[in-house]
């Protein structure tokens, strides 16, 4: 083949490759600029009928609609189909979650509840344009929406409960919204649907010093998983607060902390014959509630703990000053160690009719 040959050919070859990938990008150009008419259909009630025979959806489902997004109030509803043409990792990822078969048997049932806008609220304008903040209600820091926005989407069907004192609640004060703890999106959790492994690790997550806590030899059985950070509080809100910190706690799910304790220490709680007037007033006189490096979670060990109150003159046959008592020239061989309670073993209050010392 001679020069003019190969230049005729090679010539023929690129005009080809112009043509192929010319009208290529041209497609994609169109179907950059106008995303939304490459998407499928919608599924919406309009296209479908409900079947009469499937049962009624569950309660807690029955009332989804479509959220409302004020930041796009001109969008419109285009139904679960579109969504999963391009977010199918997310739909792989929900389809394993309470929220997916309770919407998806309500959905069935009632065509008329959405699946994916039941959270996110109307999507025609996401559709349109994916890359604009705002159009879509999303649950991250960066995604344009407001807090405020999407702790209201969530308490459209979760208000009530717990949930009633969100507001002004510490959470909520600072600024947390409820996907900062939960994630419905996935199954990481048993229940909850929890943005970790486990309630305690989603606490973990911000209180990190407390975490550290239960690490010291005496502490709450919490590491071994016999109990979990919602036990004692309620991360929504607390029951009641009168700004004393000895008898209320942040968080709490009772009135005080004493009626915390009590619904594990049920025999601390009395009446007594003899009580003991700071185990009245308030556990954490002498306990600390998470962890402690002194025996049974006390603030101190004993005696210190027990001399912040009794002076060691006043005990029987003490003759030495308060510093010298347990290890001066003449130690009291009650107050050595865990001498106080030696003695005085119901400290807690008695009900013996010779125990105003608390002996017995």
């Amino acid at each position: 083949m001679d020069l003019r040959s190969c230049g005729a050919v090679f010539s023929a070859v690129l005009a080809g490759c112009v043509l192929v990938f010319g009208v290529t990008g041209i497609g994609r150009a169109q179907q950059h600029g106008d995303i939304g008419k490459s998407l499928p259909a919608t599924n919406l009630s309009s296209e479908k009928q409900a079947d009469p025979n499937l049962p009624r959806p569950a309660p807690g489902f029955a009332n989804a609609r479509v959220a409302d997004n004020p930041l796009a109030p001109d969008a419109r509803p285009v139904g679960e189909k579109t969504c999963i043409a391009c977010h199918q990792l997310e739909a792989d990822h929900f389809t394993h979650t309470l929220h997916a078969l309770g919407l998806h048997v309500a959905n069935r049932s009632d065509p008329n509840i959405p699946v994916c806008e039941a959270c996110h609220g109307p999507g025609s304008a996401h559709a349109q344009n994916p890359q604009a903040k705002g159009s879509i209600i999303a649950y991250t820091k960066n995604g344009g929406t407001p807090i405020e926005v999407q702790t209201k989407t969530c308490l459209t069907c979760h208000a009530g409960g717990p949930r009633d004192h969100w507001a002004g609640s510490v959470h909520q004060r600072n600024g947390l919204s409820c996907s900062d703890c939960h994630n419905p999106m996935a199954k990481f959790s048993v229940e909850g649907s929890m943005a970790k492994r486990s309630i305690n690790d989603t606490c973990a997550t911000c209180h990190k010093d407390i975490r550290a806590q239960f690490d010291r030899r005496s502490h709450m059985p919490l590491p071994e998983g016999q109990m979990s950070c919602d036990d004692c509080h309620n991360p929504h809100g607390a029951l009641t607060n009168n700004g004393n910190p000895m008898l209320n706690f942040p968080l709490s799910k009772t009135n005080t902390v004493n009626e915390t304790c009590w619904q594990c220490h049920a025999e601390k709680r009395g009446p007594f014959l003899w009580e003991h007037p700071p185990v009245r007033e308030s556990c954490l006189n002498c306990h600390t509630p998470h962890g402690s490096n002194n025996n049974t979670l006390l603030t101190l060990p004993i005696p210190a703990l027990c001399q912040q109150c009794h002076a060691s003159s006043a005990h029987a046959g003490g003759l030495q000053t308060r510093q010298g008592t347990a290890n001066g020239a003449r130690p009291e061989p009650q107050m050595i160690g865990r001498g106080c309670l030696t003695c005085h073993a119901s400290i807690h209050g008695s009900n013996a009719p010779s125990g105003p010392r608390f002996h017995q």
